[in-house]
């Protein structure tokens, strides 16, 4: 199964619950950093065991979840649901006058069910956005919240109360029942995805394609919906309602940009929930009081901020060195093309091509020429006679020039015969497409064009045989031809 290691943490997190009688998590005594550190995998504390618990269910969860929020492009909603149920928790403690886990958790969900039907309803009875409608709820139930917890806070229990605490969090004060609820909504959460993942992934990607399969869309959306708002709820008193939305969104934006498979995106957007908690709840373990969820998000961010860098697709880093080596290529295959064009100016007479012919074709000065043969030449693509003023083929690079000439001459003719340019209108476009067309679609190119031997300007159009026979040639005919060597 896609979540079979999933269910394998959860066992363990259940493990780690078990009471062990030390000091609490925000109660350490002043010690030498790498001692609490040593503390802090002893595991003996029952705060810190509950804390990490409760940080790796919770990342499990908001992994999960988070990873068909992100596809769905429905990161708003997480943040408009964690905002939702901020009344529905002080309405519970109202109703209850205690800080009773069932009692806020029903509370809580009934206040963001609520609140993604109010979305749902506005959405398909206006004129009014999606995200319009997401912020308007947001706004309106977390205004509602706040207005209950004063008054909450007002009453004589109110400050021992604890509710404050669902506001930013505090993974110190979760305790067994609290796991346990934590637990039992993980399990359900893994039971269901697993259950409906096939369905969940169709709507995820294309409603339209889900409904022409007979899938229950709009069931699946609002189980999807009520699975998100038992996970925000649950997760409250660990990171707060300011922050389980970035839980939510921050580990499967950092599994987005490194997988473009949904079963693997759920698993690293899981393993990255799970590891920013426990790295938040090692963090906020070092020093007394701090905060827990803020650390742990921090530490998200720190994924995300590592994999917008580096990821091997899309990261900013990969892709300035792919934009650079493409950039590379491109001046390598334009100092070889004008090299082949200087040789056919002369048809052809002598192998060697001077700095200056090159600079007068390319209109650059010697030395810019210069530096791009001597570039060539550290690339092993051309090399240089002994008075460094006369530049050479090598056996790959002629062929790479020749190639890179018929793309450009065959793409010139296929736009003035299909496409109707003009012949002097075609140059701009062909020096552009000429790196990037593939040797099937050249192929595909010949055969339309019935495969020509003249470009709209009556210059040869090198063919397949002549460069692929031209690229052997040195090797079996030795040094007299002059490819490679030096003068």
């Amino acid at each position: 199964m896609i979540l079979s290691r999933a269910w394998a943490w959860c066992l363990l997190i259940c493990c780690l619950t078990q009471p062990v009688f030390a000091d609490r998590i925000g109660d350490v005594v002043d010690t030498h950093v790498w001692e609490q550190a040593a503390r802090f995998f002893t595991f003996r504390d029952p705060s810190l065991r509950y804390a990490l618990a409760g940080a790796l269910l919770l990342g499990i969860s908001c992994g999960v979840l988070g990873s068909f929020i992100v596809v769905r492009k429905m990161a708003l909603m997480g943040d408009t649901l964690s905002h939702a149920v901020l009344p529905g928790v002080a309405a519970g403690f109202l109703w209850s006058g205690t800080k009773d886990p069932l009692v806020i958790l029903v509370g809580a969900t009934i206040a963001g069910l609520l609140g993604t039907f109010l979305v749902s309803v506005i959405r398909q009875t206006t004129r009014i956005k999606e995200d319009a409608c997401m912020g308007l709820v947001l706004g309106s139930f977390f205004a509602v919240g706040i207005c209950l917890l004063t008054r909450i806070q007002k009453m004589e229990t109110g400050n021992q109360s604890g509710i404050d605490k669902f506001m930013f969090g505090q993974a110190a004060a979760l305790n067994a029942d609290d796991i346990r609820l934590m637990a039992l909504c993980t399990v359900v959460v893994l039971l269901l995805v697993s259950l409906c993942y096939k369905g969940l992934l169709a709507a995820s990607f294309d409603q339209d394609f889900a409904v022409s399969l007979g899938l229950p869309v709009r069931i699946l959306h609002y189980l999807l919906m009520g699975l998100l708002t038992f996970s925000i709820v649950v997760s409250l008193q660990a990171v707060g309602v300011v922050l389980v939305s970035a839980m939510l969104i921050t580990p499967a934006a950092t599994a987005y940009l490194l997988s473009d498979r949904m079963h693997r995106m759920i698993l690293y957007a899981a393993g990255f929930g799970t590891v920013s908690g426990a790295l938040g709840v090692f963090l906020s373990f070092q020093g007394n009081n701090l905060p827990t969820g803020p650390f742990m998000v921090v530490g998200a961010s720190s994924f995300f901020l590592i994999a917008f860098m580096i990821a091997p697709r899309h990261g900013l880093v990969v892709r300035w060195l792919r934009r650079l080596r493409r950039s590379r290529r491109i001046q390598f295959e334009n100092t070889l093309k004008g090299m082949h064009r200087v040789l056919e100016d002369r048809d052809f007479v002598g192998d060697g091509v001077s700095l200056r012919e090159l600079a007068e074709l390319r209109r650059e000065t010697i030395e810019d020429v210069r530096k791009r043969v001597r570039a060539l030449v550290r690339a092993g693509q051309a090399t240089l006679g002994e008075d460094g003023n006369m530049a050479y083929f090598t056996p790959d690079s002629r062929s790479t020039a020749m190639r890179i000439v018929r793309n450009h001459r065959l793409w010139e003719l296929y736009l003035t015969n299909e496409a109707n340019y003009d012949a002097d209108h075609v140059h701009d476009d062909a020096e552009k497409i000429e790196h990037v067309l593939g040797e099937e679609i050249v192929r595909q190119l010949e055969r339309k064009l019935n495969y020509p031997a003249q470009d709209p300007h009556g210059k040869r159009i090198p063919g397949i045989q002549e460069i692929q026979e031209d690229g052997v040639r040195p090797a079996a005919a030795g040094a007299g031809l002059g490819y490679g060597e030096s003068r």
